[in-house]
């Protein structure tokens, strides 16, 4: 295994999920500027997830369309007159 490779400043930070709000805290390296106040009353990094395994449908077994980006609104725009003389 090779040495100096990993990283050593390993500290713990909160992941929430922004479509449901579940957050959950593990250690991480990872650089956000954000924070949270945790359950113990104790501040943390904050990670904002668009998408977890609470709310991705592979593990909830519900299909459900998540669209944080408006990319179905800008899909349906952008084929709109595609759609409406197909209907005709």
């Amino acid at each position: 295994m090779k040495k100096e490779i990993h990283p050593k400043e390993y500290r713990m930070v909160v992941f929430k999920d922004m479509s449901n709000d579940y957050a959950f805290m593990t250690k991480s390296t990872v650089a956000t500027r954000d924070t949270i106040e945790w359950e113990d009353g104790k501040e943390y990094p904050l990670v904002k997830l668009e998408i977890s395994n609470t709310s991705h449908p592979f593990y909830t077994g519900k299909i459900k369309l998540i669209d944080t980006a408006g990319r179905v609104d800008k899909f349906k725009t952008k084929y709109q007159k595609h759609f409406e003389n197909r209907s005709k």
